[in-house]
């Protein structure tokens, strides 16, 4: 486990450096020290963007992993299960009703769609045979993709297509200083889900073990709610949406960390930092000068694993 940290600490530290020093404008340790211009662009765009990156990683996963803990399936994550469709459709209906609201308040607004969705999700999936676990993950990606037709119709019906497609492909060229600050209430979120880390491990046992050995099981299952739709509204209001890290990062750090969430958090956060930070990289890098959005590279690579989960070893485990 240690180990396990160790190494996910030294990678992320790489890429943190990796990122400062990646970008169009040329920049390397003889101009930081000779030009304040170099400072400058670290301290407002490319810091930023790889906290940013860093914040939306780490929250991600562990929403994530929280969430296939109240679903006791191993296939969901908030960007897929429609969460983070319904975040964009607080989004664009607060841009419709109510233009000039401030970005706060998009965000609470995106925060309580989100909140409605993911109820929403669990309520269809409650019904469904826990003898077929995969029906949980499709049904989601079905749940997900109305929802998110809906919302393209309303854009639609409002001339708002092209706006719709900022929340809808997630990525950090636009991240600078003063426009990235919200994700740290995410942070703040996915920090928060530790304090309870025990209880959410209990959580995944089942609602019937859960109230056997006296977990307040409405109340924890509602606190997990809170802790997704806060960091799927703020991700997507911030950065857009970003599939797959919620499901791709607990699922490799169980197989290293085991299932106990007070030990496997960390890496998990850890791990989902990286990732996000490493497909910005690659994003960056692939076709420079231009960029490919961290969403589309992370997209490419969390479908991969998915089908591999589900066809693999891990359909014999979910």
């Amino acid at each position: 486990m240690a180990r396990a940290t160790l190494i996910a600490l030294l990678a992320l530290l790489a890429l943190v450096c990796a990122s400062l020093l990646a970008g169009v404008a040329g920049l390397d340790a003889r101009a930081l020290l000779s030009s304040g211009e170099g400072w400058e662009l670290i301290r407002d765009s490319r810091l930023p963007r790889t906290l940013a990156a860093l914040l939306t990683g780490a929250a991600l996963a562990v929403a994530g992993q929280i969430m296939q803990l109240i679903a006791q399936n191993r296939f969901v994550e908030p960007m897929t299960a429609g969460t983070g469709q319904s975040a964009v459709l607080g989004i664009l209906l607060t841009s419709v009703l109510l233009p000039g609201a401030a970005l706060p308040v998009k965000m609470a607004l995106a925060a309580l769609t989100a909140l409605a969705g993911s109820l929403g999700f669990f309520a269809v999936t409650r019904r469904l045979p826990p003898t077929q676990p995969l029906l949980v993950p499709l049904v989601g990606l079905v749940y997900g993709g109305v929802i998110g037709a809906a919302t393209a119709y309303a854009a639609f019906q409002a001339d708002m297509l092209q706006y719709l497609e900022i929340w809808l492909g997630g990525e950090f060229s636009g991240t600078m200083r003063g426009r990235y600050e919200l994700l740290w209430l995410a942070g703040l979120a996915a920090l928060a889900s530790y304090l309870v880390a025990d209880q959410l491990s209990i959580l995944g046992l089942g609602e019937a073990v859960s109230l056997n050995l006296g977990l307040n099981y409405r109340q924890v299952v509602l606190a997990g709610l809170v802790v997704i739709a806060l960091v799927s509204g703020l991700t997507v209001v911030t950065v857009g949406m970003i599939p797959f890290v919620g499901l791709v990062v607990p699922n490799l750090v169980s197989r290293v960390a085991g299932d106990n969430l007070r030990r496997s958090l960390p890496v998990t956060a850890l791990a989902g930092a990286a990732l996000v930070l490493a497909a910005d990289l690659a994003g960056r890098l692939l076709i420079h000068p231009f960029e490919i959005p961290a969403a589309t590279v992370i997209g490419i690579l969390g479908a991969a694993v998915f089908l591999w989960m589900l066809y693999g070893r891990g359909a014999h485990a979910a």
